[in-house]
């Protein structure tokens, strides 16, 4: 597994959630509801664990509060612009 925080990018978010949800990437759209297409917060956690493994500093809590691949991939953006920095 890679271990570089900019491994993780928003294609590749969107295929872990589509792996997870045993779907196609491109049935998930930037600005759908994750938990409306049965994502639930176990296999959330399992996708945190994951791209944490990445070396970035990511937590449930964070990711937690909102619900779409969009605002998941702000967040990740933003750890990524303080490691950088």
């Amino acid at each position: 597994m890679e271990t570089n925080a900019d491994a993780l990018d928003l294609e590749r978010m969107r295929a872990d959630v589509a792996r997870v949800l045993e779907c196609a990437p491109e049935e998930i759209g930037d600005d759908d509801n994750l938990m409306d297409l049965d994502l639930d917060s176990m296999r959330m956690l399992g996708l945190v664990l994951a791209w944490g493994n990445t070396g970035l500093p990511l937590e449930f809590s964070q990711l937690a509060e909102h619900t779409t691949l969009r605002q998941w991939w702000g967040v990740v953006q933003a750890l990524q612009a303080v490691r950088t920095a």
